[in-house]
């Protein structure tokens, strides 16, 4: 008979491929729309800055799928039986933080570049 410990074990792991997925499935849904962005701004010359709408549209999503990897990964150390599985996933959670922070900051940057010229990011209707 399995014991509690075990039976949470298993439920952290399937909740971490869960959220893990649904990280995924944002970033290439991100980059499926700059992708297709990139495409009519080509065929089309829609905007001058088309190619910085996509760049921002992509780091939002990336940025969102990152944190649902980094919620993943926190939910790991529940359940890391080691140390050394431990310090790999502070690693991959430090990777992650730095990187969502400078693609926050970019972002940020991005569309103040924007807001001066007088231009605004187009919203995702649903």
């Amino acid at each position: 008979m399995e014991s509690a410990q075990d039976w949470v074990r298993e439920a952290i792991d399937w909740i971490v491929l869960v959220i893990e997925s649904i990280g995924a499935l944002i970033i290439a849904v991100g980059a499926l729309l700059a992708f297709i962005m990139v495409v009519r701004a080509f065929r089309h010359a829609l905007r001058p800055d088309a190619y910085t709408v996509a760049r921002l549209t992509l780091g939002s999503y990336l940025v969102l799928g990152l944190e649902f990897q980094l919620a993943a990964d926190v939910l790991k150390t529940a359940v890391a039986p080691s140390f050394t599985e431990i310090g790999q996933l502070a690693a991959i959670a430090g990777i992650r933080t730095v990187l969502n922070y400078f693609l926050e900051k970019e972002i940020a940057e991005e569309k103040a570049e924007l807001g001066e010229k007088g231009l605004n990011l187009p919203t995702i209707r649903h």
